[in-house]
């Protein structure tokens, strides 16, 4: 029941960057488009749920004095390991998210995740945590994407799906469509939580 509980809370309670208000620089940055908010999700993804297994598994080991510095490196290497696989494989998707693939290392989501749950519970239940807020990151990041493709190019993940006569929003594919995008689904999230009486912003 636990392990159930946790596997489902990253979709709606812990939700980033929406309801633990975290991660929000790649969700405005790289989501002008749904291909790339779903490749950086993804990527997110794999380091969180290794990371929050490694640290769960060497969490007795680790001498709490120098725990964060710890956990940073085992981020980092997942991050260096993740870019490499990505410069093989998915190449032009690289390109496109650029810098923001090893920035991953400093993503807050991934070391609080570390701390306040890898770092307290077994592996299994640390794997589930990591899947469940990483494919709730890459979901977000993905909705955020597509609607700005949609709004500002016409196209979703690059095929045209709005016709030739569609006058796109060109703003949404620029930063300051990232802010209104993201506001908006806030706003949404935030209406919508308040009339069924729940806390939006988990504190």
């Amino acid at each position: 029941m636990k392990f159930t509980k946790i596997l489902i809370h990253g979709f709606w309670k812990d939700l980033p960057p929406f309801r633990l208000v975290l991660g929000l620089c790649p969700a405005l940055a790289v989501t002008n488009s749904a291909e790339n908010g779903m490749g950086m999700g993804l990527a997110a993804t794999f380091v969180l749920v290794f990371s929050n297994m490694l640290i769960s598994a060497l969490r007795k080991v680790i001498p709490d004095k120098v725990r964060i510095a710890s956990y940073i490196v085992v981020i980092a290497t997942l991050v260096v390991l993740v870019e490499m696989i990505m410069k093989s494989y998915f190449f032009a998707l690289s390109q496109q998210l650029g810098i923001f693939i090893p920035l991953i290392v400093v993503n807050c989501i991934i070391l609080g995740r570390a701390e306040a749950f890898a770092s307290r519970n077994p592996i299994y239940l640390s794997f589930a945590d990591g899947l469940s807020v990483g494919l709730g990151y890459t979901l977000s990041l993905t909705l955020v994407g597509t609607i700005r493709e949609i709004l500002g190019a016409g196209s979703w993940f690059g095929l045209n799906i709005m016709g030739h006569n569609f006058e796109p929003f060109t703003f949404m594919v620029k930063a300051p469509g990232a802010f209104i995008c993201l506001g908006i689904i806030l706003g949404i999230m935030n209406f919508w939580s308040r009339r069924r009486g729940e806390i939006f912003i988990q504190t």
